[in-house]
């Protein structure tokens, strides 16, 4: 995977990063503390942080997260991890920490340039990529949407 550039993230389980060598651990709101984790992963390995606020999305810098997940930004059906928070709230978000910002949560092929033109450093993407016929295909037309985002063009 390193040598295609890819990086390895193993969710909500810091234990199990660790045992197969994972680049890091992302975690959730109910999950190991990033204090435990940092202990048990050391200093050179990634831990991010799912927030659904401000509050918690300051906390997590101030914890010591790599970077924060932010959402919902739309609604989905994927995970039930409250109200969509828009993409307003993302950008506000993105001026009040100094980490990276993954945005989460209904972002898909007619609003994936918007989430990355409000700030998003990046997008977790699951039902428009999973749910789709081509899945390869929906996952390389997300990824070029993204460029696109990044570049302003339309």
């Amino acid at each position: 995977m390193h040598e295609a550039g890819g990086v390895f993230i193993v969710n909500d389980h810091a234990d199990i990063a660790l045992a197969v060598d994972a680049d890091g651990v992302h975690l959730g709101q109910g999950d190991l503390l990033i204090r435990h984790a940092r202990k048990l992963l050391g200093s050179g390995r990634i831990i991010g942080l799912s927030t659904h606020s401000l509050a918690q999305a300051l906390e997590a810098e101030d914890q010591g997260a790599d970077y924060i997940g932010f959402g919902p930004i739309y609604p989905t059906l994927t995970k039930d991890a409250g109200p969509a928070q828009g993409i307003a709230r993302l950008s506000e978000i993105k001026k009040a920490v100094s980490v990276p910002v993954i945005a989460i949560g209904g972002i898909g092929p007619g609003n994936v340039r918007d989430v990355i033109r409000a700030g998003a450093d990046g997008v977790a993407i699951i039902s428009a990529i999973l749910s789709a016929d081509d899945p390869g295909r929906a996952a390389t037309m997300m990824l070029e949407a993204v460029r696109r985002g990044r570049e302003g063009a339309p």
